[in-house]
């Protein structure tokens, strides 16, 4: 920036010779001011801060985008979908055709009350295409039943109910496909074993009424056992085809039953 020089008198000088001093420095700092390139109008404009926008911007002109091919290939075009017409979509029919949620999980109540009836009545012959079924649901209540009645009076003997009958379930299991040429499966041994059940539950039952350790005691349980012992055997032989055999597979159940009685009487 170009400095303001002002010119004053100095003390004891004539006015005159000052102001020809003044003149000769002021044009020597024109003559150097014109020598750097300065000039006043710049100098006020810096002066204030200003920017020269008289310069051209230094930012790069950017390219210009070349336009795109359009594409000249084939569109693939999808083939008609099979469409279903009402009579065959699938919710159509709604529910009608669809089977019961019981027969869906294997809970047949009319196979059920014939088992039962199988088993309370020991001389009827047993239907072999209905008892080789694998069918839990009427042994798991009769077996609910047998520790219910024990629990009446007062044995609770749930554990010992269960963990018997898994025992005796796994034993004639074994048994029965070492006898029989057909084979049987585990289910199908539960089940029957556990519908033939229901008798001990009777001889439970008169055990919260009376005391079965008398001798009537020992003749019911003894009946019982014969009761259970037979429905099972019948249905065993008349399930796997096995004539001829059925004491020898009523020997096992009456052991298995006896195990049964004995909890109920004592």
């Amino acid at each position: 920036m170009v400095s303001t020089l002002r010119c004053s008198p100095q003390n004891g000088d004539q006015p005159q010779t000052s102001w020809q001093r003044c003149g000769r420095t002021r044009q020597q700092q024109r003559l150097r001011d014109a020598a750097y390139g300065y000039s006043n109008s710049n100098t006020e404009n810096k002066q204030y801060g200003q920017y020269d926008y008289s310069q051209p911007m230094g930012y790069a002109t950017p390219g210009i985008m070349q336009p795109q091919q359009p594409y000249t290939g084939q569109i693939f075009q999808p083939a008609q979908t099979y469409t279903p017409s009402p009579a065959q979509s699938l919710y159509s029919s709604g529910f009608d055709d669809e089977p019961p949620l019981l027969e869906e999980l294997g809970i047949n109540f009319d196979h059920i009350w014939q088992k039962t009836l199988t088993v309370l009545h020991p001389l009827k012959a047993a239907d072999g295409s209905i008892m080789n079924e694998t069918d839990l649901a009427g042994p798991m209540v009769f077996c609910l039943a047998f520790g219910a009645t024990l629990l009446l009076a007062g044995k609770i003997q749930f554990g010992y109910v269960y963990g018997i009958s898994a025992i005796g379930c796994l034993g004639m299991y074994c048994l029965l496909n070492l006898m029989s040429m057909t084979g049987v499966s585990f289910g199908c041994v539960a089940s029957v074993l556990g519908y033939c059940l229901l008798p001990m539950i009777l001889l439970s039952s008169f055990g919260v009424l009376l005391s079965l350790q008398g001798l009537v005691g020992i003749i019911l349980t003894s009946a019982i056992i014969g009761w259970c012992s037979l429905s099972a055997s019948k249905i065993f032989i008349s399930a796997l085809a096995m004539d001829g055999q059925q004491l020898l597979v009523a020997y096992p159940c009456a052991l298995l039953y006896g195990v049964f009685a004995l909890i109920s009487v004592f």
